[in-house]
């Protein structure tokens, strides 16, 4: 049974969910613990690392992308308590999103002679321009995505993302917990988990859609004496489709509260 649920994005990036709304989504799904883990970006509106919403338990979080030699990553941070470096560091980060977006949204707008209904933004991601882009033309969500603005792409911009590095400096210095996010979503994934040497733990469930070799991360907890989390990654309204159980979480809420 999902007790938390470490993977979760709202309305402040590319979730339709409302902080607000959280912890109602939480007990539909029966999940008493949330992290809010948007990209790139921090929630103001949560005033500790871990504080109590409605009966639910959130926990402050963030989703760090990261560059390293040879592939991006993302990172989680868990039970942030926002350090001037970390602020800094998102901000830069937001200032190329705003940028990107704009080209991006310049690119779709030119070569499918429509006007999107949406504007550069802090926070602003592909999702966002690949709604506006169903709203406006023949394509729907995916294939905006696949035809448009996906990875190699007519109109994909690449962004600006700190290194490997950098991020885990920043997020060691606020967070409790620093973890790397789905390994198998990355095109080497041994070299991701790798990666695990340098933090504190590794997303260990996660609904990939797909079957996966979970050994291969239950190799490298081991190995790096690895917290294991786990999350939906959800950016709808349903909560706790995959996550922790009871001892899982008590494991991480030790772990946090060192």
């Amino acid at each position: 049974m999902v007790v938390a649920d470490l993977h979760v994005h709202t309305t402040r990036s590319d979730g339709t969910l409302s902080l607000d709304e959280v912890p109602a989504a939480a007990r539909r799904a029966g999940v008493e613990v949330v992290a809010v883990t948007d990209h790139d970006r921090l929630q103001p509106e949560l005033d500790g690392p871990v504080t109590e919403r409605d009966g639910v338990t959130l926990l402050h979080g963030i989703e760090l992308r990261v560059e390293t030699e040879t592939q991006r990553l993302d990172l989680l941070g868990y039970g942030v308590d926002p350090t001037d470096e970390l602020r800094a560091e998102c901000e830069h980060v937001q200032r190329n999103r705003r940028e990107r977006g704009a080209r991006i949204i310049d690119c779709v707008e030119d070569r499918l002679g429509v006007s999107l209904p949406v504007e550069p933004r802090d926070g602003l991601g592909r999702p966002h321009i690949a709604r506006a882009v169903a709203e406006v033309s023949d394509h729907t969500f995916q294939s905006a995505f696949d035809e448009l603005i996906g990875d190699d792409c007519p109109c994909y911009v690449a962004r600006e993302v700190p290194s490997f590095e950098r991020g885990c400096a920043v997020l060691s210095e606020a967070c409790g917990l620093v973890g790397l996010a789905h390994p198998f979503r990355y095109p080497d994934t041994a070299a991701a988990l790798s990666k695990c040497a340098s933090l504190d733990a590794v997303e260990r469930w996660y609904p990939y859609g797909r079957t996966v070799d979970d050994s291969l991360v239950d190799d490298a907890i081991e190995r790096y004496d690895l917290v294991p989390t786990g999350g939906s990654d959800a950016h709808g309204e349903t909560l706790g489709d995959t996550g922790l159980d009871a001892a899982a979480w008590g494991r991480v809420e030790t772990a946090l509260s060192v």
